[in-house]
């Protein structure tokens, strides 16, 4: 996507380079012609040759000022075409990290494929043309991550159906004010725009998101065409059709081994779900396609080439939506020229760890500790891959137990009611009886005396947490923390809570001081994050027998 911008800005530089040295060449012509005249050779035919030359330099200088000016016009029609929105429409307090020792700093993009089908295009990729005039839901959503020292950058997919707290957010189109929710996160950008998604985003994570992008169905077909097409794998023939009993599905269909989509069939590569088995399986081929694109873009000498400068520069401003601060072709460059520094090898796809919704079997839910893990190691900028040097940092890094604090000011510690819940219950263990007024007891005896533990069944909950519902008790619930020993990157804003809330873990299953977590190394994610390197080129996708033709 980003190659594209940079393709137009490299245009409108190469023009401006000409010009330069048109005028040096100008310049060069008078020169000849006054040393010309200084020697006193003044015959007919020279005069008449330095004439020739000033008319040539004169014609020259005309045809570099049009082409420069057809340049800049280019440069404007390419800005025209980008869609631009407000980076946050929601709640949320996240703040960007902290420089680390070098002066540097992580980035962070959030990429959202919409579903919108109010386009004839739209409609015709996408079918379901009673949907056309809704708000269209997110159902791709990636965070891209970025490490501060330009070196990694790691990929995050959350599956549509996860269900996740969806902050209040206002419409910057219309004002409208949606109150907060919990819901699946596809559903959060009805509900304020790519703004409150990315909202959605910071409050489940912790983590600042800079920027966001939104492409969908026709822009998705537009960019695979001008990209050339993709080299995708299936180990069986595929067909994703409709089955007795099972409607719809992408219309893929091919055979079996490597082969090259492009256009429509990128699309229905990228939206197939039933083919591959799950919502999780789906998220795997598109990190397989994302890291094919990355490889043919690198592969391409697209600088040498006008005509696919162009297609890529047409293709990426009139198919992406962005964010208003990077809503120009010069800041996409300056964004894809960080992008490109990354090696292959040190880019990895990954997937939220999730499990089975306890309220509905069709939904997901984040994975406890093993999701709690993966935003810690983006929090604190470490590798998802170890392709990388001891040092490739160049900066220390900080662990979540030093990030910054809030500057809501907390009240008088015995002023601060608190809750303590036990949720050290396991899929193997059983809870630990007495945990929530071990734990509160402890509190009162630090000056915390409006503490009480509640008593409610346990809850099961991987790893420790403490809740808060609103802005302002923020501070009083780092303030709880703190005493505590909790690390600051485990105090959330929830909706689930109406008051501060210690949420005491499985993690947590003895003792009144919060054991020190272990910090995570690089490449040490989850097992269940289903990670991808980008230099992997053999891997295939297996199709669920129902759709093998």
């Amino acid at each position: 996507m980003t190659q594209s911008s940079v393709q137009g800005d490299g245009t409108l530089q190469r023009v401006r380079h000409r010009h330069g040295a048109g005028h040096q060449g100008e310049g060069g012509a008078q020169e000849g012609d006054g040393g010309g005249r200084g020697g006193g050779r003044r015959g007919r035919r020279p005069r008449r040759k330095h004439r020739v030359l000033r008319w040539s330099a004169t014609t020259v200088a005309v045809l570099i000022l049009g082409t420069a000016g057809a340049g800049y016009l280019y440069y404007q029609h390419l800005n025209g075409n980008i869609q631009k929105g407000q980076r946050s429409s929601g709640d949320s307090k996240a703040k960007k990290a902290e420089p680390n020792a070098a002066g540097q700093t992580p980035l962070n993009i959030l990429l959202i494929g919409s579903d919108s089908r109010n386009s004839d295009e739209n409609v015709k990729l996408g079918g379901s043309r009673d949907s056309r005039g809704t708000p269209p839901r997110g159902d791709v959503q990636m965070l891209i991550h970025l490490a501060a020292d330009r070196k990694s950058a790691a990929v995050v997919s959350i599956p549509r159906d996860t269900r996740v707290d969806i902050p209040e957010c206002t419409d910057p189109a219309t004002d409208r004010r949606y109150p907060a929710t919990n819901d699946i996160i596809n559903a959060s950008l009805a509900r304020g725009g790519a703004g409150c998604t990315l909202a959605t985003w910071e409050n489940l994570t912790g983590i600042y998101i800079d920027h966001w992008m939104t492409i969908d169905f026709a822009g998705v077909v537009r960019m695979a065409d001008a990209i050339g097409g993709v080299e995708v794998c299936v180990n069986q023939n595929v067909w994703d059709r409709p089955l007795p009993g099972v409607p719809g599905g992408s219309g893929l269909k091919m055979k079996a081994g490597t082969r090259k989509v492009e256009g429509e069939q990128a699309l229905q590569w990228l939206r197939t779900r039933h083919a591959w088995g799950s919502d999780l399986l789906r998220a795997r081929a598109q990190h397989m396609y994302m890291n094919s694109m990355i490889r043919t873009l690198r592969q391409q000498n697209v600088f040498t080439d006008s005509g696919r400068l162009t297609d890529l520069a047409e293709a990426a401003t009139k198919s992406l939506k962005v964010s208003e601060e990077i809503g120009t072709v010069k800041k996409l460059y300056h964004l894809g020229m960080q992008l490109k520094t990354v090696p292959t090898d040190r880019i990895t796809m990954t997937t939220l760890p999730t499990v089975e919704d306890p309220q509905d079997r069709n939904h997901l839910v984040a994975d406890g500790a093993r999701a709690e893990k993966v935003w810690e190691m983006l929090r604190d900028d470490v590798p998802f891959d170890d392709n990388g040097k001891d040092d490739d940092s160049g900066a220390k890094k900080k662990t979540s137990g030093e990030e910054k604090t809030s500057a809501d000011p907390a009240a008088a510690d015995d002023e601060i009611g608190v809750l303590v819940q036990n949720a050290t219950q396991t899929s193997t263990l059983a809870p630990v009886g007495g945990r929530a007024g071990v734990i509160a007891q402890a509190l009162v005896a630090k000056g915390f005396t409006k503490a009480t533990k509640d008593t409610s069944a346990p809850l099961a909950v991987d790893r420790t947490v403490v809740r808060y519902p609103s802005a302002e008790l923020e501070g009083d619930a780092q303030a709880v923390a703190k005493a505590l020993g909790i690390p600051a990157g485990s105090v959330k804003r929830s909706t689930d809570v109406s008051g501060v809330t210690v949420v005491v873990g499985a993690d947590w299953r003895t003792g009144t001081a919060y054991p020190k977590q272990s910090a995570p190394k690089a490449g040490d994610l989850p097992g269940n994050a289903d990670a991808l390197n980008g230099s992997d080129t053999g891997k295939c996708m297996n199709v669920y027998a129902p759709y093998r033709w």
